[in-house]
């Protein structure tokens, strides 16, 4: 996925990080405007039609839309989610993790606006206020954490979680669990339901099939590389040479062999930046 290293050479900078515990902050929000007024909620969901009409907030508000009505249902999932999350974000970067929930939320709100001209071309434009709310409740963030699951199976198929607390099983089988799950709720649903299934869960489809030998991207094939690149780094024993040093905080591949270093192209002369700085420094001039 050429493009997308290209994108985080340029974009990585801005990443946010530990985007999963925003995500679920997000849900606990929403579950407590549940709570408190109800009504309100009404005016936080994904309908393309009132967001053509000015409600421009929308677009974001949705996430808001809590997934779980028990509390204790709100806890587990948000325990759940957090442990996948975190472990994704350090598996693929901080950058790839972010491209992979925004995605998957672009392709919601897309799948809103595209259903929403669907119904409007079969039922006519003057109906669409009366069904807008109606269709904007099936987008969900339900399908965005399904798809967080899916990717975190495919990384890691043999890890073991308790199911209930109590019962061992490995990620893949209940992956499998999920994908029965979501085909039966595919053919039971409405053409409302299948957009919104399908386009929030895009962002994993893309993924499955752009990493299908995903060997390349495993955690085990991750390490590798880095221990190689590591010792590829390393100095002759004894010679005291270091062959990379950080402009900014002076450190070497002596101080931490697992660290990468990258020259920069828009800094004048040759100046070389650990990870941590290569995309946070300002960029020199020579005047």
């Amino acid at each position: 996925m050429n493009w997308l290293n290209k994108l985080e050479r340029r974009m990585g900078k801005f990443a946010i990080s530990n985007l999963i515990v925003f995500l679920i902050g997000a849900y606990v929000i929403g579950f407590a405007i549940g709570l408190m007024n109800p009504g309100l909620l009404g005016y936080l969901s994904l309908s393309p039609y009132h967001i053509l009409h000015g409600q421009v907030w929308r677009l974001i508000t949705w996430i808001l839309m809590p997934t779980e009505s028990n509390i204790l249902f709100l806890l587990i999932m948000a325990l759940f989610y957090y442990q996948l999350g975190t472990v994704l974000e350090r598996t693929w970067g901080t950058f790839r993790f972010n491209v992979y929930i925004f995605g998957g939320m672009l392709f919601t709100v897309l799948g809103a606006f595209i259903l929403y001209f669907i119904y409007a071309a079969v039922y006519g434009w003057t109906a669409m206020g009366n069904l807008s709310l109606i269709l904007s409740y099936g987008f969900s963030t339900n399908y965005i954490n399904m798809s967080i699951f899916l990717a975190f199976a495919t990384m890691y198929p043999d890890m073991e979680v308790l199911l209930m607390f109590i019962l061992p099983i490995k990620m893949k089988w209940m992956a499998y669990v999920y994908a029965i799950i979501t085909v039966f709720n595919l053919i039971m649903a409405d053409w409302a339901g299948r957009v919104a299934i399908i386009m929030s869960l895009m962002n994993f489809l893309i993924f499955f099939f752009s990493t299908r030998n995903y060997h390349r991207v495993s955690p085990k094939e991750i390490h590798r590389k880095r221990v190689f690149k590591a010792q590829m780094r390393e100095p002759r024993a004894g010679s005291g040479i270091t062959k990379h040093k950080c402009a900014i905080c002076g450190r070497t591949e002596l101080d931490d062999p697992s660290l990468e270093f990258r020259f920069c192209s828009k800094c004048e002369g040759n100046y070389e930046y650990c990870q941590d700085h290569l995309f946070t420094h300002t960029h020199r001039k020579n005047h």
